[in-house]
């Protein structure tokens, strides 16, 4: 996976690469896909979710660029797999998902492989967490309509976010970095998430 599917597509940030090689997708995963847990698409998980598939994973990663010393919010906590990939580079995560069954079986994983640096919460993640940031990084794992102002705020001075925006059938992955209070938006790659619920 590692070479195949990320290096030779790209990938080049060495930590990115190095937790990806750490952290083990097969245990995010129901017994049913465990053989096809590390081939080059997204993954079933219960209610209509899935594990994204492992490039745009690790694109995501790369262009947050984050610090050992991050704080991180996470919406969309899923399998908790990209939970635990941010907190292999971060130094807290904070993640929430609007499914209780979904935030209590990644919890209980991410538990089990040993992680202690990050907070699981259920709640609608459209809004993000207000009462921990700001933050150094955001990854929302649904597409959004467009980019929620929610989000941008929660964001410190430099802060990244990478966000899915659009429609089912036209989505891109989007960069914004806050620059003097204001988001700058970099687009990135065409792609396809399970929609982002809430307001």
């Amino acid at each position: 996976m590692i070479a195949t599917q990320l290096a030779a597509r790209g990938i080049r940030d060495h930590r990115v690469l190095s937790a990806m090689a750490r952290v083990p997708r097969h245990e995010f995963v129901s017994e049913r896909y465990r053989e096809q847990a590390y081939e080059d698409h997204p993954i079933p998980i219960a209610e209509g979710q899935t594990v994204s598939q492992p490039y745009i994973v690790a694109l995501m990663l790369e262009v947050l660029k984050l610090e050992p010393n991050a704080k991180v919010l996470e919406v969309g906590t899923g399998s908790g797999y990209m939970t635990a990939l941010l907190a292999e580079l971060a130094s807290h995560v904070y993640s929430i998902e609007r499914h209780a069954r979904l935030a209590r079986e990644a919890e209980t994983t991410l538990a089990r492989l040993g992680y202690r640096n990050v907070t699981v919460l259920t709640g609608d993640g459209s809004q993000g967490l207000a009462e921990f940031a700001p933050y150094d990084g955001i990854v929302v794992s649904a597409a959004a309509p467009h980019i929620p102002a929610a989000l941008v705020e929660q964001l410190n001075e430099g802060g990244r976010m990478v966000i899915p925006v659009g429609p089912p059938d036209a989505q891109e992955l989007q960069l914004v970095v806050r620059h003097e209070g204001r988001p700058i938006v970099h687009r990135l790659d065409g792609c396809r998430f399970v929609p982002l619920v809430g307001g």
